[in-house]
């Protein structure tokens, strides 16, 4: 799927290519990855073999799970808009647990049915729109999408007044309800939607899932040298008050556990930029919680402009210190 290109109703009105598949066992550990033409795909049985294949260097895009397909079995049922596009289940993912996804938006009317119609392409989810009265009408869209869809919620708030704040609100939102698992996700296709239920899958074993751009297999995609230094540079210095434990503080797409946003008492978060996800992921270190990092590809937005801008990077260099400080004198 091309960025903020919209899904077709079903996916039997396009004329899909034929996906060749090459199938990876963990069983198997001297594979090695190959260039895959556009109509070629991994397949493998489970999550953990997905993971691996990631963190070598493969485009997790596409990798097919298909936990039943003996070796010389039917392929399993994925789809592709066009050769080369990501890989669409026959049907999106169903975990046990009861999942929201919360969206902070601002501006991003050209984005957001989209990314919700992809959302429901790869995950079964609820999805909170947190809309900051977008002067686009992004929040209007959002009404019309959330009297289309049973799934989809809308929580207006009356001004833009940062990253933190619109989650903190969502999360309030969230709290209130009966959620198992939370996730962050931004509304500009940054991250990809089909990393979604590896997330999720990883919260099994992790009380916080980051999406990480900075472990093996993880990096970004469409950036300037400039954003790359000012990223890099960000995650170094927040590491040197704060440690080495996380890769990518600032990143923000994320899966938390109820549990764990329940014990970081919201209502006294400080952070109102992009450094709100360093202060909440220090809450999650101070609380000792498991913190699991899978590798994404982070991809610069294509329709919109970015929200990064000085006071965030300047909160951020404030902000960090005084993280560090205040844990040290408790």
């Amino acid at each position: 799927m091309l960025i903020g290109q919209s899904l077709p109703g079903s996916f039997e009105e396009v004329q899909t290519p034929p996906i060749r598949y090459h199938r990876v066992s963990t069983a198997n550990r001297s594979f090695s990855l190959r260039e895959l033409n556009t109509d070629e795909a991994y397949l493998v049985q489970n999550f953990e073999c997905v993971e691996e294949l990631v963190a070598r260097g493969a485009n997790s895009a596409r990798i097919a799970i298909s936990e039943c397909s003996p070796p010389e079995g039917p392929p399993p049922g994925y789809s592709q808009i066009a050769l080369g596009s990501p890989l669409v289940p026959a049907s999106p993912f169903k975990f046990d647990q009861s999942i929201v996804i919360v969206l902070p938006t601002y501006n991003e009317r050209s984005n957001l049915e989209a990314l919700v119609n992809a959302i429901g392409q790869y995950l079964v989810a609820d999805v909170l729109i947190v809309d900051d009265n977008s002067p686009d009408k992004t929040g209007q869209l959002a009404d019309q999408l959330s009297r289309r869809y049973g799934h989809v919620h809308v929580l207006h708030r009356p001004r833009k007044e940062g990253l933190g704040p619109a989650y903190l609100a969502g999360f309030e939102w969230v709290l209130q309800r009966k959620y198992d698992r939370i996730i962050e996700m931004d509304c500009d296709f940054s991250h990809a939607p089909w990393d979604l239920p590896r997330l999720v899958h990883g919260s099994r074993t992790a009380n916080l899932v980051i999406g990480s751009r900075y472990v093996p297999g993880g990096g970004t995609d469409n950036w300037d040298a400039r954003r790359r230094l000012v990223s890099r540079c960000g995650n170094t210095y927040v590491r040197l008050f704060l440690g080495p434990m996380i890769h990518d503080w600032t990143g923000g797409f994320r899966c938390y556990h109820r549990e764990l946003l329940l014990k970081m008492r919201l209502e006294t978060v400080r952070a109102k930029g992009y450094v709100f996800q360093v202060e909440l992921a220090w809450r999650a270190v101070q609380l000792g919680a498991e913190i699991r990092e899978i590798p994404i590809r982070f991809t610069d937005r294509v329709q919109g402009q970015s929200k990064l801008g000085w006071p965030s990077l300047i909160e951020g260099l404030v902000e960090v210190p005084k993280m560090c400080f205040t844990a040290n004198e408790s």
